[in-house]
């Protein structure tokens, strides 16, 4: 299976490549325009000659059976579009794009293609994660927040607040059915936000503080009388009564602890079975961003 990486900088060289430069039966081809970044991150994957390269041309030509988008989000709509149009499978780091409407473009042309589009949203694969989903949820609360990061209101929400908002709409139980923003927005960046989605019997809260003094990630569930409480990702604490510590184990990688190796291997054997992956549900994340970055903007206006 020959299988594309795109762009290779962190979140590649520390997420992905690990697990996929490690997989049976792939064979891996790297690209980037920077030469001394595809020699250094091919050296260390000890890939040959012919499995390097500096242009999405000459990647294309391998005849592809995937690819996985790793470039900077600017560059995701012509990236992937010339991946689907040349018909090869494509995941792709979230968001799709900065821009609502070059999302709904590139999921439609995947659809009009027939061609699988994943988008990385790995939390929805994080052990943590998916244990919270087996759990009472009638409060869901999570937090993802910085140290001395405030930022352009679109970009902070489509680079960063979007994890907070796929993993609301994953654990939400019903349908949502009212939608609250609240923000501060100072000197043109945002320094926090707070997302409210709400339905019968349940309230789901994302709060991002980008100065918290702490870079910490908290996600709670919590319903008859029981808290399932995930701190980093990494510890899963439940409460009922005296709480109960669960730790990962010290040799679990951090891209199987994050999810990403997982949602790596359901992408890679959906393409190997012959499922064209639809991005319909990733889309919904980034309809509802979209909703987020206007509610900021009518609130800055207003102040």
């Amino acid at each position: 299976m020959k299988v594309g990486c795109i762009g290779l900088g962190d979140i590649a060289q520390k997420a992905y490549l690990p697990v996929l430069g490690a997989l049976p039966g792939v064979e891996l081809h790297v690209q980037t325009r920077t030469p001394a970044t595809l020699a250094r991150v091919a050296d260390g994957l000890h890939l040959p000659a012919d499995r390097r390269h500096a242009d999405l041309d000459a990647l294309l030509a391998q005849d592809l059976d995937a690819a996985f988008v790793h470039a900077p989000t600017t560059t995701h709509p012509e990236i992937v579009t010339r991946l689907l149009t040349a018909g090869v499978p494509t995941y792709v780091d979230k968001p799709l794009a900065y821009q609502l409407a070059d999302s709904e473009r590139l999921v439609r042309l995947a659809e009009e293609r027939n061609v699988s589009l994943a988008v990385g949203f790995n939390r929805r694969h994080a052990p943590g994660y998916t244990q919270c989903a087996d759990h009472p949820r009638e409060l869901i609360l999570m937090q993802k927040n910085r140290i001395g990061l405030p930022e352009e209101p679109r970009a902070m929400i489509l680079d960063d607040f979007i994890h907070i908002v796929d993993t609301l709409r994953f654990l939400v139980p019903g349908p949502v059915d009212d939608v609250t923003v609240r923000a501060r927005v100072q000197d043109g960046l945002l320094h926090h936000l707070v997302l409210q989605l709400s339905g019968d019997g349940f309230t789901a809260l994302g709060v991002m503080n980008r100065l918290s003094g702490s870079v910490e990630e908290i996600l709670e569930v919590s319903g008859q009388d029981t808290k399932r409480q995930v701190v980093n990702l990494a510890e899963v604490v439940d409460h009922k009564g005296q709480p109960t510590l669960r730790r990962r184990g010290d040799w679990v990688p951090v891209a199987r602890q994050r999810g990403i190796e997982q949602a790596v291997l359901a992408f890679l054997d959906g393409v190997r079975a012959g499922k064209v992956l639809s991005a319909r549900d990733a889309l919904a994340t980034h309809e509802l961003c979209e909703r987020v970055v206007r509610a900021v903007a009518e609130r800055s206006a207003a102040a």
